[in-house]
């Protein structure tokens, strides 16, 4: 079970919504399934844009969940909620967790109506565990059979109705991404909610199913309270397992001793042996066997010497559930005498390759960040000319000239338009690189990644799976601290918490291009890229050295992952993703960013020490804001960039950074003594303040602040997920190593640059 938590605040890529809310009477579906099987495909084919992400309520696990009109556009909504990807029941890691706690641990009145399981037609081996300790819950349910394009290039053939047969509950196949079998889905659905029928149990074999019946009618009659919390079964399953979770007095104690005992004693006798279902010998069980199943020349587990009944009862429950999920298997597919080899194994036969596979995924993501700067380049000029044109006319014509004096036109035309329209000039850059990483993403790339990954990831004493959350964190720190949560152990989550925040997330890559462009020029692509592969080595070194300092008794746990086929991607899917992300930048852009601009003008515009003017008519180098900023700028004079301009964007970028972009605007566009710069001169100003900051080395100087931005400390949001995730001893630890290794870096970078250049 998890422990509740405080909710993870907003981020540029979650709403924050704390429950799945639905109108009173609406049914809940639950999207059940291992990772990797097409379930989160198939939800946003169910739900499209009706959709959310946010904190399961009392929960710090994140979950996407929908409106489903199963019944066509007349019909009632279905609360729709994908659920995070689990090989089982038995929770290992806190996401996986919130899983059993819908499924097993809510009240009845809790959980969903109905459980929609997708299995994977190209693997159902694997799939099946995961469904024989569903339908111990007791909850109605429908498979949904997925990849089945998959499965008849490698040759496999698998019978629906068999599979239903031999599973006891409507299978349905379905092709998410080309928006096959969606229709029959919603008709299965619909069905099964009208006519809700409990999912009957697997069969575990004779004598595992003696026990688990004996002792599941002795807590439905002698222990009324705990069959009213939990399902009986399950209860009694997880109770001879040796799960303490529920809370259970000494009589079914001894009562669950007593039968664990029994069914070890039982199994080992030599009549048990002979009704114990031998696995038979045809070919085509024994490739089912090959694909993750035990020996079939197994002989039945004995109790061990000198083992708990419980784990003797462990054992032989999850033999039972592997010799159901090997019938079901025998009785629904048929797979060729020889495995064939697909295109998808041919390519990964060069992309995860162990000295290509690195290279390749590093040149990939130079390729991305070439083409997003080459390509968003017109079109934010495009937009910076007309915030900088007919907007701020308009503005001026609405308001009045900031020239003329008086609050409300500085206010709006110098503060919101002049910054957040800068800001909101790089939309066409985030749009770009959304579509070209969604399309990596879609095609299957990604995960890829994690595997060529591993063995770095080990250099951390992080298993793969850390990959996944970095690769998140480059959109966001904040889901991706969320997306630690996939790890099992708890020094690995800590340690990953504590270097995610040197992953440089899409708000410090407008900065980036910004400053890769005005002082770089062609090579702004390579130097953006450069960035990220010092994000990368930061992560490493800091890792190794918080490793050995910090978390020095973690250990090694080895790598489990489902490697998706190739796809070409699906234009809806792609669209999606982009949307959903590009939404959550814009609602950043609209919240946090006119909150700090209106707070920058209001400090620019309140006169300090012998500043002249009054309110609204002071200069920004005279305000309270440029004392501010002129107060810490001695701090960063070994960095080449000692001068306030620069020094006041950092103080906005503890709260965002996509404040960055917009304070630099405002800062050079508010009128001061002697005349002010116009919009659209923001270049031409930061060319003059990093020459003079450096005094002369201008490049050495804009890396050193680019590479402050990238490892400085993270925004406000940021540091309060941190604070969730790892609490707050390890986060204040994080906040101030990670300003004195930035200050150091961009040291470091500007004394050597200026001794080079």
């Amino acid at each position: 079970m998890l422990d509740s938590a405080k909710k993870v605040p907003n981020s540029c890529c979650a709403d924050g919504t704390s429950a799945m809310s639905s109108e009173p009477g609406t049914a809940r579906v639950a999207l059940v399934g291992n990772p990797n099987t097409g379930k989160s495909t198939l939800f946003n084919a169910l739900t499209g844009a009706r959709q959310r992400v946010g904190n399961w309520p009392g929960k710090t696990v994140e979950v996407a969940w929908g409106s489903w009109r199963a019944g066509g556009e007349g019909a009632p909504p279905v609360a729709l909620v994908d659920l995070p990807g689990t090989y089982s029941l038995v929770p290992r890691s806190p996401d996986e967790a919130l899983t059993r706690d819908l499924l097993v641990d809510r009240a009845a009145q809790g959980r969903p109506q109905l459980a929609v399981i997708t299995l994977d037609a190209a693997n159902l081996a694997r799939n099946l565990y995961l469904l024989a300790q569903v339908k111990d819950t007791g909850v109605p349910l429908i498979v949904a059979l997925t990849m089945t394009d998959t499965a008849a290039a490698r040759g496999i053939e698998v019978d629906p109705q068999a599979l239903a047969e031999a599973v006891d509950a409507p299978v349905v196949p379905v092709l998410p991404r080309q928006r096959k079998g969606l229709d029959a889905l919603a008709t299965a659905v619909r069905h099964a909610l009208a006519e809700p029928r409990p999912c009957p149990a697997a069969d575990l074999g004779a004598a595992v199913e003696d026990a688990v019946r004996g002792l599941a009618g002795h807590i439905s009659s002698e222990e009324p309270e705990l069959a009213a919390r939990h399902p009986a079964r399950w209860t009694a399953v997880s109770l001879l397992s040796g799960d303490e979770a529920p809370r259970v007095g000494g009589a079914l104690r001894e009562a669950t001793v007593a039968r664990a005992r029994a069914l070890a004693a039982d199994h080992g006798s030599p009549d048990a042996r002979a009704q114990s279902p031998e696995s038979p010998e045809s070919p085509d069980q024994r490739l089912s066997t090959r694909q993750g199943f035990p020996h079939p020349e197994s002989p039945p587990s004995q109790p061990s010497p000198g083992a708990s009944p419980h784990e003797d009862a462990e054992l032989l429950l999850a033999e039972g559930r592997y010799l159901w999920a090997h019938r079901v298997h025998t009785a629904a597919v048929r797979c060729p005498a020889e495995s064939r080899a697909t295109w998808t194994d041919r390519v990964d036969r060069v992309l995860t390759s162990r000295w290509a596979g690195l290279p390749l995924f590093l040149g990939v993501m130079w390729a991305i960040f070439q083409a997003t700067t080459t390509f968003a380049k017109p079109l934010q000029d495009g937009l910076q000319d007309f915030f900088s044109g007919p907007v701020t006319s308009l503005a001026v014509g609405l308001v009045g000239d900031p020239d003329q004096g008086g609050w409300l036109p500085g206010l709006v035309v110098d503060g919101l338009v002049g910054g957040v329209g800068q800001l909101l000039s790089f939309v066409p850059l985030m749009a770009i690189m959304y579509v070209l990483l969604a399309l990596l993403e879609d095609s299957g790339y990604f995960a890829r990644a994690a595997f060529v990954a591993d063995r770095l990831m080990r250099v951390l004493g992080l298993p793969g799976q850390a990959f996944l959350p970095l690769i998140v964190g480059f959109g966001c720190n904040v889901p991706a601290l969320s997306a630690s949560r996939v790890l099992s152990d708890r020094q690995h989550r800590l340690l990953l918490g504590m270097v995610i925040p040197f992953v440089t997330c899409s708000a410090r890559l407008t900065v980036y291009v910004l400053l890769a462009g005005v002082f770089f020029g062609s090579d702004a692509g390579t130097v953006v890229f450069l960035m990220y592969v010092l994000s990368i080595v930061l992560v490493v070194v800091m890792g190794l050295a918080l490793r050995h300092v910090l978390f020095r008794d973690s250990v090694r746990e080895p790598l489990i992952l489902e490697l998706p086929p190739y796809r070409m991607p699906a234009l809806r899917g792609v669209v999606l993703q982009t949307w959903q992300k590009l939404a959550g930048f814009l609602r950043t852009a609209g919240g946090v960013v006119v909150v700090t601009v209106t707070a920058v003008w209001l400090l620019s515009s309140v006169p300090a020490g012998g500043g002249r003017g009054g309110f609204g008519g002071v200069s920004v180098a005279q305000s309270l804001f440029g004392a501010l900023a002129r107060f810490i700028t001695p701090v960063f004079t070994w960095a080449g960039f000692g001068e306030w301009h620069a020094s006041a964007t950092l103080v906005t970028g503890f709260v965002a950074k996509e404040a960055v972009i917009s304070t630099m605007a405002q800062t050079y566009q508010t009128p001061e003594a002697g005349g002010g710069a116009q919009p659209g001169t923001l270049g031409t100003e930061l060319r003059a303040t990093f020459e003079h900051a450096s005094g002369g080395h201008t490049l050495p100087a804009v890396l050193a602040f680019m590479v402050f931005l990238l490892a400085y400390t993270p925004c406000m949001t940021t540091i309060a997920a941190q604070r969730t995730e790892i609490g707050a001893k390890l986060t204040a630890v994080s906040f101030f190593l990670q300003l004195a290794v930035a200050w150091a870096l961009a040291v470091l970078v500007f004394q050597v640059g200026s001794l080079i250049a």
